[in-house]
């Protein structure tokens, strides 16, 4: 078979093909030969078929199979003797003209681009510095208290913090509207799960009352059939029920998982939590500014079709999730292109690892992946049998040796590069994330 490669770009190629018709011919006549051996028709013994009806029922698919064999092994070779690395998949086609002894394509595709690594020299990464104090410890005990509120039955008028339970139903231009009713809807007085003049409109009033009230959607109102448009609400309270936060006691400290109810024992516990999640994220966040400089210093050309793959991976997952949490798809389509810088970013540091990997020798050792999967495990009840199931799940596994490479990354790049220590409150630290 006959190639040829031209250069269309800094990463495009084509790279043109010419397949012998005879060496196609002959193909298909051997394959549809052994396919007879064991093709069934009725009137005829399994293996007595003509050839003829054999062709007849199977040569237009045998044909199509062994000319796309042809051409994958073609382009394969091709690649192969021309050292190229073809990055994502070739868009193949036929071209007209030529002899008529052969059949000609065409293959054009995106190779990978070379990958030179920048200089880190210049390049400033800030380290968060965050102390843990006592009134962090007492705020997160708030939180956890919060977390595990109990809504009692209140006779009384509203306030900010109530969960109420009621029916309305809203109608535009004296015409219902999707979305627009519920019975035993619950929803919690300033938690700003429900537009501003809704909330305000059920605040003061007590289990019992009905109220009529108007409410003018946002333009930008995520529901387009009633953006912009004035609704008219018949709002009727069923419930009010106002929270109880549970006693700073020994049950509370039971609920948390300290067997004797111990509150000093509770409070080294969760002091300890605190401190793992915040050198959790103050890592989180010095691996960002790394991968960051690393990015900013090492300027490369990225093949579109990997950013177009990693795009559509990203859509898949976030599609699923949506899915999972019961959001319906056709209500909120999710596109690739919403994607695209988050997969610029993504195949950009996958290239660029993967160089820094090899040019510096970076692969993780089984020592350190193992470190990796045992801190992962720390934050489980059973961080042994995590361990295990680490070590059992290839996938899993594969993904902590991918953290483990990162980590190295990250301590190359923070030896090469300027670290300037900041102060970051425990506040912005952990609101902030990472």
């Amino acid at each position: 078979m006959a190639v040829n490669v031209e250069t269309l770009g800094t990463l495009e190629r084509r790279l043109s093909m010419s397949v012998p018709i005879d060496d196609i011919e002959r193909r298909v006549d051997a394959r549809l030969k052994k396919l007879a051996r064991d093709v069934k028709m009725p009137g005829f013994r399994p293996g007595k078929v003509p050839m003829k009806l054999v062709a007849q029922q199977y040569g237009p698919q045998v044909r199509s199979e062994v000319l796309g064999d042809a051409v994958q092994q073609s382009f394969s070779e091709a690649v192969k003797e021309a050292n190229l690395r073809v990055a994502g998949y070739p868009q193949i086609e036929k071209r007209d003209g030529g002899d008529d002894k052969a059949l000609e394509f065409s293959a054009t595709f995106e190779i990978y681009p070379q990958v030179t690594l920048g200089d880190l020299s210049a390049a400033v990464v800030e380290r968060p510095q965050t102390e843990v104090g006592e009134a962090d410890v007492d705020k997160t005990i708030g939180i956890l208290r919060k977390q595990r509120t109990q809504y009692v039955a209140a006779a009384r008028a509203t306030q900010d913090g109530d969960r109420l339970t009621v029916d309305f139903e809203g109608k535009i231009d004296g015409q219902p509207f999707a979305g627009g009713q519920a019975t035993g809807f619950s929803f919690t007085i300033g938690e700003g799960r429900m537009l501003p003049e809704f909330e305000q409109a059920a605040r003061g009033m007590a289990a019992g009352e009905t109220k009529t009230f108007e409410v003018r959607f946002p333009a930008d109102y995520h529901g387009k059939d009633v953006a912009g448009k004035t609704a008219s609400f018949v709002l009727t309270v069923k419930q009010v029920d106002e929270p109880r936060l549970p006693e700073l006691d020994a049950a509370f400290a039971k609920s948390l998982g300290v067997a004797d109810g111990d509150l000093a024992k509770m409070r080294a516990e969760i002091r300890a939590n605190v401190e793992r999640e915040v050198k959790k994220r103050v890592e989180a966040r010095l691996k960002h500014g790394a991968l960051e400089a690393l990015i900013a210093a090492t300027k490369l050309e990225l093949p579109k079709s990997l950013v177009q793959m990693e795009a559509q991976q990203l859509a898949e997952r976030a599609a699923a999730d949506l899915q999972a949490r019961g959001v319906k798809l056709a209500q909120l389509p999710i596109e690739p292109k919403a994607f695209e810088e988050t997969a610029k970013r993504r195949v950009a540091l996958g290239l660029i690892i993967g160089e820094l990997a090899r040019v510096e020798k970076l692969q993780p050792k089984p020592a350190e992946v193992r470190a990796v999967i045992e801190q992962e495990a720390q934050s489980y009840e059973s961080p042994a049998e995590v361990v295990k199931w680490f070590y059992m799940q290839p996938q899993r596994l594969s993904e902590m040796e991918g953290l483990a490479l990162e980590g190295n990354v990250v301590n190359w790049v923070l030896s090469k590069a300027k670290v300037v220590d900041k102060a970051v409150s425990f506040d912005e630290l952990m609101g902030g994330g990472s």
